[in-house]
């Protein structure tokens, strides 16, 4: 077990944004998952997740499924032109004019106070989860347990593992709240960490709910923003905000895909 300094100095990293030193030891199977809970607990328990969070851990498997998911992302493979086919964009550009239509008060107060049109918006909302039709079916905490386990990634998913317990804590989610496969949460699937960053109560009911579609675009303008997003700049490739686009996804042809849906909602092409 780590000596206080160094739990100390992995939460102040952890609150920086930055992947913490942590000692759970990773895995590759089923086998260890036991082990490595028990591991992470201590951990997260020395980090600051209270009872409701290391309960939820507790209460978890390990979720073969994520990883079966995770080895075959096969779309972030294809050509852009076979990328946005199998995703359905001219679907999503259509039905994206129709909600712009039909709420551009909505969308104008986002772009208003965040700088980020309506077409980006609600290229990613129709992107990520059908305009909110598909938000997931798999366990968040789960999911994102196994992810951190996973030796594959587990510097990049432990921050978010940790950040979903804290919001098992807040009540923003619970142990059996369900998501994506890699634990992505809401109308456009903020991973924990993100959420717990860049989460934003739009509605002023007291409580960010990313399965509310007002707190989960709101959210999403916000962390396009926070990462950089410049008000008034263009969004396709080689225009300074076509890399905050690429702060949500980091597969080209998505990148790609969500600057070319996004102008031809907002009617720029």
């Amino acid at each position: 077990m780590q000596s206080f300094k160094r739990i100390a100095a992995a939460c102040a990293v952890l609150a920086a944004g930055a992947v913490p030193a942590l000692a759970a030891q990773c895995g590759n199977s089923a086998g260890g998952y036991g082990a490595w809970k028990q591991q992470f607990a201590q951990e997260a328990a020395a980090a600051g997740v209270g009872q409701r969070g290391l309960q939820a851990l507790a209460s978890t498997s390990y979720a073969q499924s994520t990883i079966n998911a995770d080895r075959n992302q096969k779309s972030f493979r294809y050509s852009l032109d076979r990328f946005m086919e199998v995703r359905g964009a001219s679907t999503i550009v259509r039905q994206g004019r129709q909600r712009l239509a039909q709420n551009p008060g909505f969308y104008g107060a986002l772009e208003r106070q965040y700088g980020v049109p309506a077409g980006v918006i609600i290229a990613i909302h129709g992107m990520e989860t059908g305009f909110g039709r598909f938000m997931g079916d798999s366990n968040v905490v789960a999911s994102i347990s196994t992810l951190a386990y996973d030796c594959r990634r587990s510097d990049f998913f432990t921050p978010h593992a940790l950040a979903a317990l804290r919001l098992v804590d807040r009540g923003a989610i619970s142990a059996n709240t369900r998501g994506a496969k890699h634990g992505e949460l809401g109308h456009t699937q903020f991973l924990p960490g993100n959420a717990l960053r860049y989460g934003v109560d739009a509605n002023g009911d007291g409580r960010v709910d990313l399965t509310n579609i007002t707190d989960a675009l709101a959210s999403t303008a916000n962390f396009l923003r926070q990462k950089g997003w410049r008000p008034g700049q263009g969004y396709q490739q080689g225009q300074p905000n076509f890399r905050v686009i690429q702060e949500w996804n980091a597969a080209t042809v998505y990148q790609q895909a969500i600057a070319i849906m996004a102008a031809q909602i907002d009617g720029a092409s």
